[in-house]
């Protein structure tokens, strides 16, 4: 009986202290950002800008995927939040019109972030997607 004891208290004590928490939710740091639009017209200048009201932008987990594993929406002021992340590596995506791109295909706009520290909030540098008028 003894020994079961002390059995059961080595597996708990591993499987507490031995997990690695990958990129992901779960953890309390955050990555905070803002996008702006500029509206751009025929001559490539800018007209006016303004905050991107409710606009997706989508965040990647780790190196090793491709597809979004999240995603929020902007919000009045074009601030967003993506919250409760482990440390790791990540990479916020968006989308913007683009002038030259062919058959009227959208161009990426794309940061790739490190957390470090577990409580960590990155805010990221103002995220500027095209809008032609």
């Amino acid at each position: 009986m003894e020994s079961f004891k002390i059995l059961f208290t080595v597996i708990i004590f591993s499987s507490l202290f031995s997990c690695a928490k990958s990129e992901g939710v779960g953890g309390r740091a955050s990555i905070e950002g803002k996008v702006m639009v500029d509206n751009i017209n025929i001559l490539g200048n800018i007209v006016d800008s303004y905050e991107a009201q409710d606009l997706e932008v989508f965040i990647i987990y780790g190196q090793e995927n491709n597809t979004h594993n999240d995603d929020v929406n902007t919000s009045y002021d074009g601030s967003f939040e993506f919250k409760y992340l482990n440390t790791g590596n990540y990479e916020i995506f968006l989308y913007s019109d683009c002038m030259n791109c062919a058959k009227g295909q959208d161009s990426l706009i794309s940061r790739n972030i490190t957390i470090e520290d577990s409580k960590e909030i990155i805010k990221i540098d103002t995220i500027r997607i095209a809008n032609f008028i």
